[in-house]
């Protein structure tokens, strides 16, 4: 897993999020404030001109770059969010990166999050599909799977566990406000967590 490999995975994931952001924003508007997609979106964009402006030569300096802009540039709560996984990663990263060094990197991010935000799985936050995607990975290291097919059931887990946020009650941030009213919606930093998660797999092909 080569820096280019980490540089176009947030590219990817920023023409994901532009073309979901509609979305994202509505899946916001339902429980939160309405500007998760748009945020989010002008985040990645703001990542993607750090990374060409100034060409990161190792996927800990990627991850620290993206890390760092998120938190500078994205608004409300899901700036610190991912800043604080994909700077987690950074840290904890060794190259040469491989598959077990980037889950145990990954699980970091994931605690680090959970930290930030005090959320748990089952809370109805991206934790909920961050977590699945980082035990699919330490699986996938368990069963010596190949990097794509890893890759592969990470974003898969992470779909099903945005999905699976719909009938849960939210009891982290402003959604929870709403109590029972939360419920029926699909948490939307879960639902770009798994963008992110699908962005990897994508060019990881």
């Amino acid at each position: 897993m080569e820096t280019d490999l980490f540089v176009a995975w947030f590219e990817e994931a920023a023409k994901l999020v532009r073309q979901d952001r509609d979305r994202l924003t509505r899946l916001d508007a339902a429980i939160g404030d309405a500007d998760h997609g748009t945020n989010l979106d002008r985040g990645l964009t703001e990542v993607c001109k750090a990374l060409a402006d100034t060409r990161p030569e190792s996927p800990e300096q990627v991850l620290a770059t993206v890390g760092t802009t998120l938190i500078r540039r994205v608004g409300g709560a899901s700036g610190p969010l991912y800043g604080s996984v994909f700077r987690a990663m950074g840290k904890t990263l060794e190259s040469p990166v491989t598959l077990a060094g980037f889950s145990a990197a990954f699980e970091e991010g994931v605690v680090a999050v959970e930290r930030l935000g005090k959320a748990a799985l089952g809370d109805k936050t991206m934790v909920d599909a961050l977590a699945p995607a980082s035990r699919a990975l330490a699986l996938a290291v368990r069963d010596g799977v190949g990097v794509r097919k890893a890759l592969d059931e990470a974003a898969r887990a992470a779909e099903e566990g945005a999905k699976a946020t719909i009938p849960m009650q939210a009891r982290k941030g402003r959604a929870s406000y709403l109590g029972e009213r939360s419920i029926g919606h699909e948490d939307p930093g879960a639902a770009s967590a798994a963008l992110f998660l699908a962005a990897l797999a994508s060019v990881a092909g």
